[in-house]
């Protein structure tokens, strides 16, 4: 029990009328109408409107003073509304407090940027004033559903049996996925301490010391080059189950996140969730984590082309490569055609095939390069209809495949067919084993050394290492 008397702001509503409340919060907006003044009074929990009647003159003075972002206490009775004034934005829009006395804790200087907006700010200037970014919405709406689903996942990890246990942060340096940041030992000069990856080796650990369900809402360290998907920390559930086949673990994840969306964003999720292969999801999308909130999958056209007259069709087959085109589903001009062109260009492609749909036929700068077949064989591969457009990549299928994952997710984008708010979840199967290090070009392994090969795929370690999954 608070020994402080204080109202949340966001919690008032009607049936508080008549009560006396004390508020502590941020004057999120001042608006004075020359004798009436209102703000906004904002705390974590939200949004409510005091009243400065002149009746209460010294209340009153004290609201003419009131800037945005000062911090203010204030006690007054909960009233209704007049009707016809009522904020069907705010949760608290029905209602009103009015100040009968105001204590300014903390006067504010002029912020250097809008906390009452969610307007783009630059991010150097949100990071030198973080203590005022986290104050706008968007960042304490974060920060709120971030804890919220971090309690979901404790809440029911622990009716599942889990045990939640903290591993070392600072430890030895071993091989993992990246690189490691390094902490020098005072005690010890010339040894360091490695920040760890992931709590891999000590979670194995536990699982040898009889701990056999155990999680961690753990942060993690790498020392990588900053990409959208890459960053230099950041927090994982990490859990580990013993004695359990593929499919327990991946029951308790399915369930895990059906407990998570439908505790914290009120929706349910359909479970078993959809499985594909890693295989399977490079082929049709081109990415090993795709957004299936919207079709444009690959299709492998190798077939239709193993003999073509187009050079580098031929060139591109005769080394080993592959053909894969998208159908889009609209009329796109040239300036989108090189948009997407150059998308597929920065992912290591040459360039990107194109042929418009028209009603006597297809329309392209390379159709007379090719015959008759290979243009029905075309047409029938994606049922393309008049007004649709088919692009190709040509090339090895470590280049084909991310080519056209990002041309299928740059399409997606400027057709308007991404569904916002709803949520396609899969799971991706069978990853390989082994990957060849692009700056060594050693085999090693794709997740880490305690994965194990799928029993099928064990004769393939010997001679053809990259094959296992």
């Amino acid at each position: 029990m608070s020994l402080t008397a204080r109202t949340p702001a966001g919690t008032i509503r009607s049936d508080h009328v008549g009560r006396e409340v004390d508020l502590y919060g941020w004057v999120h907006r001042r608006r004075d109408l020359g004798g009436l003044i209102f703000i906004d009074l904002r705390d974590r929990s939200g949004i409510i409107q005091v009243k400065f009647d002149p009746a209460n003159a010294q209340a009153h003075a004290t609201g003419g003073e009131l800037r945005p972002e000062s911090v203010i206490h204030v006690h007054g009775p909960v009233q209704q509304r007049p009707p016809g004034t009522e904020n069907t934005e705010l949760a608290t829009g029905e209602v009103e407090v009015d100040a009968r006395t105001v204590t300014i804790l903390n006067r504010a200087q002029p912020p250097p940027f809008a906390v009452n907006e969610d307007a783009p700010v630059d991010e150097q200037l949100r990071l030198r004033y973080r203590y005022l970014d986290l104050r706008r919405g968007r960042m304490s709406r974060n920060l709120q559903l971030r804890h919220r689903i971090a309690k979901a996942i404790r809440d029911f990890l622990d009716d599942q049996g889990f045990l939640e246990i903290e591993t070392p942060v600072l430890i030895r340096s071993t091989p993992e996925g990246a690189r490691d940041y390094l902490v020098p030992s005072r005690l010890k000069p010339g040894y360091v301490y490695a920040l760890a990856q992931s709590p891999q080796l000590y979670k194995q650990l536990l699982m040898v010391a009889g701990v056999d369900r155990y999680f961690q809402i753990v942060r993690c360290y790498r020392d990588e080059d900053l990409r959208a998907d890459r960053q230099p920390e950041f927090t994982q559930l990490d859990l580990e189950m013993s004695f359990v086949a593929e499919d327990d673990v991946l029951d308790v994840v399915e369930r895990c996140f059906a407990h998570i969306w439908q505790q914290v964003l009120g929706k349910p999720v359909s479970t078993p969730i959809r499985r594909i292969t890693h295989a399977d999801a490079m082929l049709r999308y081109g990415v090993d984590k795709p957004d299936l909130r919207y079709g444009l999958e690959i299709h492998e056209l190798s077939p239709i082309f193993p003999k073509t007259e187009f050079k580098i069709f031929r060139q591109a087959l005769d080394a080993g490569g592959v053909v894969r085109g998208i159908r889009i589903p609209r009329a796109v001009g040239a300036k989108e055609i090189e948009a997407l062109t150059e998308v597929a260009r920065a992912e290591g492609a040459k360039g990107l095939a194109f042929w418009h749909r028209e009603a006597d036929g297809w329309r392209s700068p390379i159709s007379k390069f090719f015959s008759e077949r290979e243009l029905t064989d075309l047409q029938q591969a994606f049922k393309a209809e008049p007004g649709d457009l088919v692009v190709a990549v040509a090339d090895r299928v470590e280049v084909a495949a991310p080519a056209l994952g990002g041309v299928r997710k740059a399409a997606a984008r400027m057709l308007e067919l991404i569904k916002e708010g709803v949520f396609e979840f899969v799971w991706v199967t069978e990853f390989p084993l082994f990957e060849r290090s692009k700056e060594t070009g050693e085999i090693t392994a794709a997740h880490h050394p305690f994965t194990s090969p799928r029993p099928e795929d064990i004769g393939l370690l010997d001679n053809e290492p990259l094959k296992v999954r």
